[in-house]
């Protein structure tokens, strides 16, 4: 066989093995999410569907795919159709630059960290889209607080990277990993892990921050008019989005794949499974935070994002600056 059809093949290959357990644990994590807010609430959540209600997911996709799709008569087709495929589409390359290994990443390009901020920016076209697209006065309202929340958040969001890259002096994540097996930045870097963590709950349109869905005043927002496998792959791409963000969290300030201690046993156990470890832990953390805090008001939400966390992140860009000049410790490429 040609060495070119052996690359492809091999890239393939990567692709599925990545893609796969990516969609499968987009379901389970849904069960999770569930099951986290019935312990926290005192109820049951699943458990009737197969052994502890893991089937639930799988019953679920099901009712989607044989649900009728109903594209309402007023509405934008063809962008229409577009929207949910661009959010899920997104949502999944994002994936293909996390390192789960020293050796497993897809793609392991020097400006990782610009493609994840990029690729994560350009999600709120499927929202932003879906929403017009509807010719509807819900969901419209619904995609422009999406856009507003998600571009201010992003702001912040930026600026925390930014004290990241201050220490490690690269924009590949697998640099950024490796250059905390001293010391994990969640430590040095600890308000800029709060600031990231909250932020990230209003970038994935999570509670408290889920106002462009807010059932009391837009009904579903932006995915009011869809239905069967359209509304699906919505629902896929924010679950998609909210492991992406839990990956990025456990890479830039908890070590990616590296064990917490660097001894017998901890590193005798497979470093993806760290890295998986750490994006359960954060997701858990989502599911609390769901599960017990109030929506925000919309002004709030904004006064939240302009006036405390961008000059908060500011502040601490200058301050990691200045100690890293101080004592000499600024990487230099």
């Amino acid at each position: 066989m040609p060495e070119f059809l052996l690359l492809i093949f091999s890239e393939i290959y990567k692709i599925l093995f990545l893609l796969v357990p990516v969609l499968v644990s987009v379901a389970m994590i849904v069960w999770l999410d569930r099951r986290v807010w019935a312990f926290v609430q005192k109820r049951r959540g699943p458990n009737v569907v197969g052994p502890f209600g893991l089937f639930q997911s799988l019953a679920d996709a099901l009712k989607y795919i044989f649900k009728e799709i109903i594209i309402p008569a007023s509405s934008n087709k063809v962008i229409f159709i577009l929207a949910p495929i661009i959010t899920m589409t997104l949502a999944l390359i994002a994936w293909a630059v996390i390192p789960f290994s020293e050796t497993f990443v897809i793609a392991d390009i020097n400006v990782g960290i610009l493609y994840l901020f990029a690729v994560s920016s350009l999600g709120v076209y499927g929202i932003i889209m879906g929403g017009w697209a509807s010719n509807s006065k819900y969901p419209f309202l619904g995609s422009i607080r999406s856009a507003a929340q998600m571009v201010s958040y992003e702001v912040s969001i930026g600026v925390i990277i930014i004290n990241v890259l201050l220490c490690v002096g690269s924009l590949n994540l697998s640099d950024i990993v490796i250059a905390q097996k001293d010391m994990w930045f969640v430590i040095p870097l600890f308000p800029m892990f709060i600031i990231f963590f909250i932020s990230a709950l209003a970038e994935t349109n999570r509670p408290p921050f889920d106002l462009p869905e807010a059932e009391a005043e837009l009904v579903a927002g932006y995915q009011t008019e869809y239905s069967g496998m359209m509304y699906a792959m919505f629902w896929l791409g924010e679950y998609a989005n909210i492991l992406l963000m839990c990956a990025m969290g456990s890479i830039l300030f908890l070590g990616g794949w590296l064990p917490p201690f660097n001894f017998f046993p901890f590193n005798a156990i497979p470093s993806p499974i760290w890295l998986i470890f750490k994006i359960l832990f954060l997701f858990i953390l989502f599911s609390l935070v769901k599960a017990i805090v109030p929506r925000y008001r919309y002004d709030q939400l904004m006064k939240l994002g302009w006036k405390i966390f961008l000059p908060l992140s500011l502040l601490y860009v200058v301050l990691t600056a200045s100690f890293l000049l101080y004592f000499n410790k600024l990487p230099i490429n």
